[in-house]
This record gives structure tokens, sequence and C-alpha cells, in this order.
């Protein structure tokens, strides 16, 4: 029994694959979420609402919701974007939790959302009424918490003063994304103590990305310093179509594995994991980042 636990969010379907050139067939993505389940994943961020001409990868959203299995303990989580993305994952029917961004710094908000950073959190908190007054739940990810690609660092209090606005709404959860992976283990540890401390008592969730190999180190400080729930993507892909130089998220098996040697449960299985990464692999037709998947297992079965 592990003495501690931590939730853990797929993100594989929607993160893991939107930035993909090569299209992934809906029965595909369909796989890679039944795949997802029964290796133990509980929630799933099965795809995103946005403009197809601008992520082609997403197209097939709604036909994704009308596909989804029915698994009474699964909590699908629909990306939006604004108010329009929001109504469309409400009216699958299938999504029971929006997923907000918004965006820590001006630049980067107007080239993923044709916005400002303050207009994005003005419309997350407008997203999160309208998923609660259709009885669904929903999150919010502040994007580029660690790093811009266009500004550069990101002053810690300010990404502070943003989870704290949008915790005024009541989502379930902020999440701390290291969108173009230049986080490091220390500054971690920081912002999400300071964040932990300032939208109390909602939880604070992480989302990491390996760009520079700092992924699993930045996951741990993360988990060290009080986070309960992380992001992660089968087999390590991944990346942002609008932040130059985005790298693969996070493995699942990667994380799975760090964790529950170090006696934090996950939920997952990591041999099941395993076999849908190597499948994720074929079905890309190409060696995914994943280090779990290509190593032997250890310790070796009975």
């Amino acid at each position: 029994m592990n003495a501690r636990t931590i939730e853990f969010v797929e993100v594989g379907p929607r993160d893991g694959l939107q930035n993909e050139k090569q299209l992934v067939s809906t029965a595909d993505k369909l796989e890679l979420v039944r795949r997802a389940i029964a290796a133990g994943a509980r929630r799933i961020e099965a795809t995103s609402f946005v403009n197809p001409k601008k992520v082609p990868q997403m197209a097939d959203a709604e036909e994704i919701c009308a596909g989804l299995p029915q698994v009474d303990d699964v909590t699908f989580i629909g990306l939006v974007m604004n108010q329009r993305g929001a109504e469309r994952a409400i009216g699958t029917k299938r999504i029971h939790q929006l997923g907000a961004v918004v965006v820590a710094t001006d630049s980067f908000a107007m080239a993923n959302q044709g916005q400002s950073s303050d207009d994005s959190v003005a419309i997350a908190q407008d997203i999160i009424k309208r998923a609660n007054a259709a009885g669904l739940t929903a999150q919010a990810t502040i994007a580029a918490s660690f790093g811009c690609p266009f500004e550069g660092e990101v002053a810690e209090g300010h990404i502070v003063e943003m989870a704290k606005r949008l915790s005024d709404a009541w989502p379930v959860e902020v999440g701390l994304a290291d969108t173009i992976g230049v986080a490091n283990p220390a500054h971690v540890a920081r912002l999400v103590s300071k964040v932990r401390e300032a939208i109390h008592p909602l939880p604070v969730r992480v989302h990491f990305h390996n760009t520079r190999g700092t992924g699993l180190a930045n996951v741990w400080a993360a988990v060290d310093a009080g986070a309960e729930t992380v992001d992660a993507a089968l087999g390590g892909l991944g990346g942002c179509p609008f932040a130059p130089g985005a790298a693969g998220n996070v493995a699942s098996e990667d994380v799975v594995y760090m964790l529950e040697r170090a006696g934090i449960g996950t939920g997952m299985d990591l041999a099941k994991l395993i076999e849908a990464s190597q499948w994720l692999s074929e079905c890309m037709g190409r060696k995914l980042p994943s280090m779990v998947a290509q190593a032997p297992p250890f310790p070796k079965a009975a």
C-alpha cells in the first residue's frame, strides 16, 4: 500500500496528438482512449474543441465524443479556448469536464488564442460558469507558467495572481503548464508552493513537457511540493502548434514508473501502459520518446 497517492490525467488523445502532422484516425484515437482506461486512467483529456483549420488533428472532436466508451467512473475532459468551444463541448453530452486555458503572457495569448492574457482569464472564468450551469465541472490551466516562447521569463507573482483570479470562479483545480519545457525543479517547487497557498483549498495540477530533459525531475519537484494531480501523455508525444520549439509531454509510463517505485500511488497499471505505448508506436510508425517502454521490465515478474 502506497502511503501517498496522486491523481493521474492521461492527455495523450488531445495534447499528445494535436501537433502531429500525420493525421491519426478517429478509430485509433478511440482505441488510445480505450487502452488508457484499461491501464487505469480515470481522467482523460479526450479532445479539444478548437478551429479545425488551425489544429486539423482535432477536427473530429464531435466524432470522438460520439464514440467514447461509457464508463461510470471515467471523466472525459474537452479542452476549450472560448465560449464557442464550450458550447460545442457541452452539446456533445459526452464531455464531463471543460478544460479552460489561460496564457501567462500577451504575446503567447495572441498566438494561441487571439486575445490578451487578461482576456484569457476573463473568458476562462466564463467557461467555468457555463460548465457549472450545464451540470459539468471545469478545470483551468495557466499555459507558459514557467516561461514564454516569445517573452522569456515570467514573474512568479504574476502566475500566482492569475491563479487567484481563476480560483474565484471555482474550477475543480488550477493547473500550471510548462508549455515549452523550460522549467527546473527549484522553480517548480517554489511556484507550486506559492500557488497552493494562494488558492487553498483548491488543488494544483501540473503539466510538463520534456523539451529540455527536465520533465520527470519537474514532476517529482511538483509532487514533493504538494501538487495533487499530474498530466502525462502515453509515449511522451505532444507539442503546441503555437509555441515554437515545444516538444513532447512527459511520458505516462515514465511518470508512473518513477512515482510508483518511489511509493506514490497513481492507480495505473504500468505493464498495460507499456503495452499501450508500444501499440501507439506502431500506430505512429516510429519510436516514441518514452524511456520505460524501451527498457526491460524491472523488477522482473516472478
